[in-house]
């Protein structure tokens, strides 16, 4: 009980002090199975970037009608930024890490008419691990009853296709659907990104290879808070704390089924590497 009043009561402190918290510096919008939570546990743990409430707040997707007052009470307070900057003579910021903003049709114009300045971290998976992995993913948090992956893709398009449309219609509807099931929509980057891209300058963007960051963490850390203008610390290999966050690894894949996915996103990869000018070399 004590706990649940506590839970309550800290609920209540963040809405009245609302108006005297922080927005995000930056928001880590995507992809999902690309790293996204161990970088942002990685970034929170400076001691100059302050966590909010929850890591995936998922304000400017499934949350958004619970208006700018909730959003803000998700954030640490100016005093915290206060005793930061005048009293320890650090820099503060704060950030969040919703990894469905990069997919979701309205996310993007959202943050760019109320976060117009806020810089945007994009880790980029090869889409095939990546539909494979949100699979295994839907399976062990028991949203995905469909017992085979390539049963689930092969019925994706039945499933997410209308609520498409009706996401387009209308801002307000929320799709489990296309939230849970939209595992090879997902991973055609390139159509993502140019939404992006023609509302923010490119240098509010860092995209990073998931691989790279997977191979060598302290290096991707060391890139994103230089990125965010936060002072790095002696940064140390973090691999082992990397794979003790990703321990379920799902069965190996199919041959065939990777053949198939691998030449069905070689036109989408080609359009990326054009794009931004980066060969993440995915299709081999």
């Amino acid at each position: 009980m004590a706990t649940i009043d506590k839970h309550v009561f800290e609920k209540a402190f963040r809405a009245t002090t609302s108006p005297l918290r922080l927005m995000p510096n930056f928001i880590i919008i995507g992809s999902m199975r690309g790293g996204t939570t161990s970088l942002y546990s990685y970034l929170t743990e400076h001691p100059n970037i302050g966590p909010a409430y929850m890591k995936e707040v998922h304000f400017f997707d499934v949350y958004f009608s619970k208006g700018l007052h909730w959003y803000r009470a998700q954030f640490p307070s100016y005093i915290q930024k206060y005793h930061a900057e005048r009293v320890q003579k650090q820099s503060f910021i704060t950030g969040e890490a919703s990894p469905y903003y990069l997919f979701h049709p309205h996310a993007p114009k959202r943050i760019a008419k109320i976060l117009p300045h806020v810089k945007l971290v994009v880790l980029l998976r090869n889409p095939v691990n990546r539909a494979y992995s949100h699979y295994y993913h839907e399976v062990a948090g028991g949203h995905e009853k469909i017992p085979t992956f390539e049963e689930a893709i092969a019925c994706e398009e039945e499933r997410i296709g209308k609520e498409v449309e009706l996401l387009a219609k209308n801002e307000q509807y929320i799709s489990y659907n296309h939230r849970h099931f939209s595992y090879l929509a997902r991973g055609i980057y390139v159509d993502q990104l140019k939404i992006w891209m023609n509302l923010f300058p490119k240098e509010q963007f860092l995209i990073l290879k998931s691989e790279d960051f997977y191979a060598d963490p302290a290096a991707g850390l060391k890139q994103v808070l230089e990125f965010v203008k936060v002072p790095g610390m002696g940064l140390k290999e973090q691999k082992e704390e990397y794979e003790q966050l990703n321990t379920t690894k799902p069965p190996k894949m199919n041959q065939a089924t990777r053949k198939r996915l691998i030449e069905y996103f070689e036109p989408y990869n080609a359009r990326l590497y054009k794009y931004l000018g980066v060969d993440f070399g995915w299709d081999k």
